[in-house]
């Protein structure tokens, strides 16, 4: 019986494993030849900016979906000058800030734009 470099032990004898797994035997920590594998280590800063790229996708996303919902309300006359007013203030904000929260997580506008394979772009 021997112990790879990435943990697994290998064996000839099925009863090697019944024997490791039993509680009267050496823990398989001894077992282990001076370096056992040492496990990896996840890189939070790509965690955190593919992370962003999926939220912000999604915060544009339903940034859009608001926008064209807010011209059909204009173009059909049921709001008033100061609501159209209003309305445009706060689309152009959210704007501003998916902007500059994209520019923050160092993203393209086009890294956005999520690729759906046969469905083609999603925005």
């Amino acid at each position: 019986m021997r112990l790879s470099e990435t943990a697994i032990i290998e064996s000839d004898a099925p009863g090697d494993f019944a024997r490791l797994m039993r509680s009267d035997t050496a823990p398989l920590s001894s077992l282990c030849v001076e370096q056992c594998a040492k496990p990896s280590r996840l890189k939070l800063d790509e965690a955190k900016n593919g992370l962003g790229q999926l939220v912000l996708t999604l915060v544009k996303l339903l940034h859009e979906l608001l926008e064209r919902q807010a011209i059909r309300r204009i173009e059909s006359g049921s709001l008033s000058e100061a609501e159209v007013e209003r309305m445009g203030l706060t689309m152009m904000r959210q704007a501003e800030e998916i902007d500059r929260l994209r520019v923050q997580f160092g993203l393209k506008e086009e890294d956005l734009n999520l690729d759906l394979g046969p469905l083609g772009k999603l925005l």
